[in-house]
């Protein structure tokens, strides 16, 4: 078998606060004398039952992690730590989730965050050799014009390069909000070049899927696994051509799924979907890009053949510029090439 760290991906689904290594969001914690829950602490992943109250504690927990990002450099540090990371594990492009809320009054205001983010980024992608975009998200627990504010801004920075706005995406509990309401500011980010990075098809079915593809017209979706429950849902966003960010672990700890072996992964490849695997939060699922490479080899039965089906797949529907993918796919194939005999898993 060959080595998975060494399989050249791009990575498409991860969360700035979720991406936080647990050593760094300790000594921040520390630094300002806050108290962090023990199960923020804890070494295992995170698991929660699939209802609304088990959401509740995953968002309780979400919050405390992101209490301790209050400072300009935390930022930076939590980019800068996020793509090292990355790096380390073979990708070769992120593209790193950021809700600038969250963080604005720490640094004065949203753009300001949104600049630092950026400014970061575009230095980590030079210090650790790969690329870096920034998706700008909204939140499904604020007002819809809060959206459009932030399509807005992001569409002020749009571009496809390291340091850029690549995307706009709606993240947080999709049963929350009013999702054809979100529909205007994702048209402001598709006008200005941004991709349509909505999340959904996790703790909701195939309805809510339809819902995101009438009102949100996405280019990828965050997660899209419950798509795998409706034969028609599914072959609606493969004709659409609409990439899947699917995220294993984070599945199994938010409950969606009991195992990683439910997980409908074989089933969306077969039906011919584009599928970019992702860590979506491993500061709470204690998971990262690579053990879900590992969770389809040793779970759902991937031969290296099918894993680096799934690697092209995550740089097909990235951002990346046409010449940059080409040469991202040729490693790939220099990857699958190579005799595995000797490599780990």
């Amino acid at each position: 078998m060959r080595d998975l760290t060494a399989l050249p991906k791009a990575h498409l689904h991860l969360h700035f606060t979720g991406s936080m290594r647990p050593s760094t969001l300790a000594e921040l914690a520390s630094e300002q004398g806050l108290r962090l829950p023990t199960a923020l602490l804890d070494h295992d992943p995170l698991r929660v039952a699939g209802t609304e109250r088990g959401w509740f504690r995953f968002q309780r927990l979400y919050d405390a992690a992101r209490a301790v990002v209050r400072s300009e450099a935390a930022m930076r540090r939590l980019v800068d730590e996020a793509v090292a990371d990355d790096a380390a594990e073979g990708s070769l492009r992120l593209e790193l989730q950021v809700d600038p809320t969250s963080y604005a009054p720490y640094v004065g205001g949203i753009t300001p965050a949104v600049e630092i983010v950026l400014d970061a980024a575009a230095q980590a992608a030079r210090r650790h050799g790969i690329e870096v975009g920034v998706v700008v998200a909204a939140s499904r627990l604020r007002h819809p014009l809060d959206a459009r504010t932030l399509a807005r801004l992001a569409a002020r920075y749009a571009g496809t390069g390291d340091g850029e706005v690549v995307g706009f995406g709606l993240s947080n509990d999709e049963r929350r909000g009013d999702t054809e309401a979100f529909g205007p500011a994702f048209a402001l980010a598709r006008r200005a070049g941004l991709a349509s990075v909505p999340h959904g098809g996790e703790l909701l079915g195939p309805t809510h899927v339809e819902q995101v593809l009438d009102h949100l017209d996405p280019d990828r979706l965050g997660h899209g696994v419950r798509a795998g429950e409706d034969p028609r849902v599914l072959d609606r966003l493969v004709s659409a051509g609409v990439a899947l960010e699917v995220c294993p672990a984070s599945n199994v700890s938010l409950g969606v799924f009991e195992a990683a072996a439910q997980v409908p992964l074989r089933t969306l490849v077969e039906a011919g979907a584009t599928v970019a695997l992702g860590a979506d939060d491993p500061l709470l699922f204690r998971s990262r890009l690579v053990d879900q490479y590992v969770i389809a080899r040793t779970e759902l039965g991937f031969d290296d053949a099918d894993l680096a089906e799934l690697a092209r797949g995550s740089i097909r529907a990235s951002r990346a510029g046409a010449a940059s993918k080409a040469a991202m796919l040729t490693r790939v194939e220099s990857w699958l090439a190579a005799d595995g005999t000797a490599t780990r898993a």
